[in-house]
């Protein structure tokens, strides 16, 4: 609540006090009168006065909400990334093959911008380079963590309509390092076209969150599936979602398989 508006309310709540003295009050400081028969007409209205001020302050104290952002730079000798974040989101990010940063903002957002990102990213994937050079090899001996996807779910982004464009979307998150290959599949056959994946974007506990998108357009007995594949994974965790997800599930059900089906709502049958 803003300052403004708590000083309106102070206000209001004055002249309602001071308006109803002698009417609504009346029958309140009769009832308080007959358990406290040292306090005179004045005393009595001044400690009412005094309750109504500090109550009305506790209805104007309010928290304003707290946000973080994140800024994460990295390099190898042949690639880099410079990411930009905001409350779990990306806003951000420098692409070096485009050679330009790019916003992946929704477009009902004001937007948000980054001015010289690119520049600074660039001078950053220098500098981090050179100090690779110098820490890279007093660091070759120690064992790399790997941890595999904790979760991997795969939806639609909007309700399935058949004949309808949509977006299918894969959703990995609980690994490190970063990043995760998704690849798509259309009944058994690999998908090429229509497919992006955002950059491994930061959790909390240090693994890296990443989301594969797929246009399509779904049609009554097509099965799609997303793979990911990590450097802690022996062979790729699969999701299915189609036409026979249910039924797959009753048949996996109690098996340990890495083919998981999807029992997303928007998954039709």
């Amino acid at each position: 609540m803003s300052f403004e508006l708590c000083d309106w309310l102070l206000c209001v709540r004055a002249q309602l006090h001071f308006q109803s003295v002698h009417s609504e009050f009346t029958h309140t400081h009769c009832e308080v009168h007959t358990h406290t028969h040292s306090l005179s007409v004045r005393e009595l209205l001044m400690k009412m006065k005094e309750l109504l001020l500090f109550l009305s302050c506790v209805l104007c104290v309010s928290a304003d909400p707290l946000h973080s952002d994140i800024a994460i730079g990295g390099c190898s000798e042949s690639d880099g990334e410079n990411m930009y974040g905001l409350d779990g989101e990306e806003i951000a990010y420098a692409d070096f093959n485009k050679q330009e940063f790019i916003y992946p903002q929704p477009p009902f957002i004001d937007p948000i911008t980054v001015p010289g990102g690119y520049e600074s990213s660039v001078a950053f994937q220098h500098s981090c380079r050179e100090n690779m050079k110098l820490f890279g090899k007093g660091m070759k001996d120690y064992p790399p963590e790997q941890d595999a996807p904790s979760a991997v779910m795969i939806y639609t982004r909007d309700e399935v309509e058949f004949g309808e464009k949509n977006t299918l979307i894969c959703h990995v998150t609980g690994f490190y390092p970063a990043p995760v290959n998704v690849s798509w599949t259309k009944n058994e056959q690999k998908v090429t076209q229509g497919s992006t994946i955002n950059v491994p974007y930061p959790n909390k506990d240090g693994t890296f969150t990443q989301i594969s998108r797929l246009q399509f357009t779904p049609q009554q007995g097509d099965i799609y599936s997303c793979a990911v594949q990590h450097l802690a994974l022996t062979q790729p965790l699969t999701k299915i979602y189609g036409e026979k997800t249910l039924f797959k599930q009753n048949t996996l059900r109690g098996t340990h398989v890495k083919t998981e089906p999807s029992v997303h709502q928007n998954s039709w049958i």
